[in-house]
């Protein structure tokens, strides 16, 4: 019987919410330090004196690094493992991270915040993989969007204590700094919580490692018989193969990565190009640092509520529609906010938005680790995800000159029209998933070796 069989029987057991709970801590501090970016834009432009070169350059920096980490080095947790990954990858950022919170200069700030976001880059696309492969077919998507959504928190987090922190100087020292502190230390914590993970299975069986393997499924079957008997498995293919770009290119997974590519360089603008630039389109409409502030951090109370929202959906309407149903009224509330005027309904659709934004995000995270098989399945998502966080890194030079020069409509007019293009590609070209076990999810469309 194969690890991927016993694995997909398994009602939720204390391993899975343990590591559902720690996955989610680690993706509030990732997300808290993402997000960090918009909630000081404006605070920076000041401190630093950036200009409209040195403001795209200081919000995309990370992004940047984030696309090295994901491209060049995603392969790294199908070659290693998913535990190892993790470990590094919140070391580099915690260490950075906190190097920003002394930076002197726009260059030092620049940097730092570019080798933080090397730490981050692959970050989530490895917590959608870890969870894909450790979690039960008939849970997958609920307890990845309970951890996303526990994650999310971290949104709000950076906008509450930046509005509460940037007027202040603690200590005698910049509020926006002690930001920086905060997401470093939040790091750190979760770095020790991670050592107690247990490594995926699914990888473990894929790299030939059975006893290891088998170990931590004996340990999980042990749990789950506490609660009952368990169900007879189901046959499930063992997926084994070598992590290379090449596979992806192949002629087995061409498609599927052409799609998803497509769909995070769309993405991307979609969604981070109102969480990153919302408090700039607000100083655009006239309104101080502290109010555009204290109206950001409104909003980003959408992202956990959003997020919340999407846990009956993402097990009940198939991952695909949902991503392009969400992506959709997305555009909608984007256009609706580039025109408002009045606070009353900046924040209120700001908030619409990053609701339905999550819901949409946590249909990507869920969907993106389905579509590929567990020995390219890190390398998959991280290759396409590093390509969005390119877009990422580059949407400050394109959308900051468009909101310049004809204001936050045509803005959001852009943003939506990558929307749109994000629901035509998930439409026409991606799989169902939803109640499917990973195996069933890649056997459809794999062609059999000739």
């Amino acid at each position: 019987m194969s690890v991927a069989a016993r694995l997909n029987r398994l009602p939720p057991t204390r391993t899975h919410r343990h590591a559902t709970v720690v996955a989610g801590i680690g993706s509030f501090f990732d997300l808290f330090d993402i997000f960090l970016a918009g909630v000081l834009s404006t605070v920076l432009t000041g401190e630093f004196h950036l200009g409209r070169l040195l403001l795209p350059a200081a919000l995309g920096s990370a992004f940047v690094g984030m696309a090295l980490r994901s491209t060049l080095l995603g392969p790294l947790a199908d070659r290693v493992g998913r535990r190892p990954a993790f470990l590094l990858n919140l070391g580099i950022s915690s260490v950075f991270t906190l190097v920003g919170a002394f930076s002197v200069n726009a260059a030092m700030l620049i940097a730092s915040r570019f080798v933080a976001g090397v730490g981050i880059g692959a970050e989530l696309p490895l917590v959608d993989a870890y969870l894909s492969e450790l979690l039960p077919t008939r849970v997958r998507g609920r307890y990845t969007a309970w951890a996303y959504t526990l994650g999310f928190l971290g949104v709000p987090a950076a906008g509450f204590l930046g509005r509460i922190l940037v007027p202040l100087r603690p200590l005698g020292w910049d509020g926006w700094r002690w930001l920086f502190v905060a997401g470093s230390l939040g790091a750190v914590i979760v770095w020790f919580m991670r050592t107690r993970l247990p490594e995926s299975p699914r990888w473990l069986e894929s790299v030939g490692r059975i006893a290891e393997a088998e170990e931590i499924v004996a340990r999980m079957e042990r749990e789950a018989g506490e609660q009952g008997p368990l169900e007879s498995p189901e046959a499930a293919t063992i997926e084994g193969g070598r992590a290379r770009l090449a596979v992806l290119l192949s002629d087995r997974y061409r498609g599927r990565t052409i799609m998803l590519c497509v769909f995070h360089v769309f993405q991307t603008v979609g969604y981070y190009g109102f969480g990153t630039l919302v408090p700039l389109v607000l100083a655009s409409k006239g309104y101080s640092v502290v109010t555009s502030l204290t109206f950001a951090s409104l909003t980003f109370l959408g992202y956990p509520i959003g997020s919340a929202l999407s846990i009956p959906l993402v097990e009940r309407v198939d991952r695909k529609w949902l991503i392009v149903v969400s992506a959709f009224v997305m555009s909608l509330l984007g256009l609706g906010l580039g025109y408002a005027s009045s606070p009353g309904w900046i924040v209120a659709l700001g908030f619409l938005y990053t609701a339905v934004s999550n819901v949409f995000s946590n249909g990507l995270h869920v969907f993106q680790a389905e579509i590929f098989p567990t020995f390219v399945r890190a390398m998959a998502a991280g290759t396409a995800y590093g390509l969005g966080r390119l877009s990422t890194g580059a949407m400050p030079f394109i959308l900051l000159p468009v909101l310049d020069r004809w204001g936050s409509g045509p803005m959001f007019a852009v943003v939506a029209a990558a929307l749109w293009i994000v629901g035509a590609d998930v439409a026409l070209f991606g799989p169902n998933t939803t109640g499917r076990s990973l195996e069933q999810v890649n056997a459809s469309f794999v062609k059999p070796p000739i």
